[in-house]
């Protein structure tokens, strides 16, 4: 049976508020590291721990619950990931001490790993072929949301208000995008199922692994610094709160900005054109960031460039999976959200060892080398003539 058009052009909007949810879900401990610091009388390396262990858990998520779930209706999956993720924040603002919190984290995140690579695998199911890149790019712009919107009003909203009312809002908010996807996304949509064999399919092809590692580096580099960047900015220039929230809105309105711009060049482009223009943007922030250390202005403008092609890489990363071999997408597209979630653990990993050592400058020429590696690696994948 033919979809109704109105369920069709307003499927993607509701798939991408979805990841507005879950990109605020993920990112919520890097906006206000200080409060959960301080409230559960833990140390800034502890709260980053949060971020951490919750990334560890959701790259084995993703593509165990891609296998897993293969067979279940999308609309059905979708909806009830987005319920677990509003009914966990929810419980979190009630947390009473860290070691309650991070267990609900990671009980929260192994289903919401479901989120991100099923949404983009739906993509394909409701439009057109010519139409997919630029969809994708679209839903993925749900996390540049939640970076130019959710982190400031996350960093805001903890300093006056606490950790717990930032909780409590994405519990809400999650309430409102489980609403708005099961009133628009279609019902009966069935994704190719993902068999054992998939896996191995998906191991002997040379260009999803090439891509696999891109993704990896440009994350690892990436949170290397990002997970901190409250309280680096607090000690490398005396920052507060607002300052803070107002360089997490450059990166987040830059982002959105970006991820606008990738989505009207993308197909003319082609994918490889617009990632090697959006990770040299990545890397040109990152040394900046580097190189201007201590001097707020300086590093608010680089952090803005960053901000550029943070989300842009990620959404042409997944558009270059499809493309590469769309019989395997459900579970490229899944091995590319569980290995950008085992590049934000070695990130913030690493960074929590150099802030702990008071490495303040370091975190900057660690995370520019990892973004380096990625460019040459986006280089090495550009498609034969």
């Amino acid at each position: 049976m033919e979809t109704p058009r109105l369920e069709r052009r307003f499927a993607p909007t509701a798939l991408m508020f979805g990841n507005v949810v879950t990109g605020c879900a993920v990112l919520a401990p890097a906006g206000m590291l200080n409060e959960l610091s301080g409230g559960l009388d833990v140390s800034i390396r502890g709260a980053g721990l949060l971020i951490t262990f919750g990334a560890i858990v959701l790259c084995v998520g993703s593509p165990l619950t891609a296998w897993l779930t293969s067979r279940i209706e999308r609309r059905t999956l979708l909806t009830t990931t987005l319920a677990v993720l509003a009914l966990t924040n929810a419980a979190s603002a009630f947390a009473p001490d860290y070691a309650t919190l991070l267990v609900i984290r990671l009980i929260m995140l192994a289903v919401g790993a479901l989120y991100t690579p099923q949404a983009a695998g739906t993509a394909g199911l409701i439009v057109p072929a010519e139409k997919r890149g630029s969809t994708i790019a679209y839903i993925f712009l749900g996390w540049s949301l939640a970076a130019a919107v959710g982190l400031p009003l996350i960093t805001f909203i903890a300093s006056r208000y606490g950790w717990r009312t930032v909780y409590g809002g994405i519990g809400m908010i999650g309430c409102l995008s489980f609403l708005l996807l099961a009133w628009r996304l279609p019902g009966g949509l069935i994704g190719a199922p993902v068999e054992l064999k998939t896996w191995a399919d998906v191991g002997r092809n040379r260009m999803i692994i090439l891509l696999l590692l891109i993704t990896t580096l440009q994350m690892s580099g990436q949170f290397v610094v990002f997970t901190f960047m409250g309280p680096l900015l607090k000690k490398l220039t005396n920052a507060g709160p607002d300052a803070v929230g107002l360089v997490f809105a450059f990166y987040g309105v830059f982002g959105f900005i970006g991820i606008a711009i990738a989505t009207r060049i993308v197909d003319s482009w082609g994918a490889y054109k617009t990632s090697l223009l959006f990770t040299a943007l990545v890397l040109t922030g990152v040394t900046g960031w580097a190189l201007s250390a201590g001097n707020y202005l300086t590093m608010a403008c680089s952090v803005a460039i960053w901000g550029l092609g943070f989300a842009s890489t990620n959404s042409m990363q997944q558009v270059r999976l499809v493309s590469a071999a769309p019989v395997l997408a459900s579970a490229s597209v899944a091995l590319n959200t569980s290995v950008l979630y085992i590049g934000q653990a070695v990130g913030s990993a690493i960074g929590g060892v150099l802030f702990a050592r008071d490495l303040l400058h370091g975190a900057g020429y660690v995370a520019m080398s990892f973004v380096a590696l990625a460019l040459m690696t986006v280089i090495a994948t550009k498609p034969r003539r």
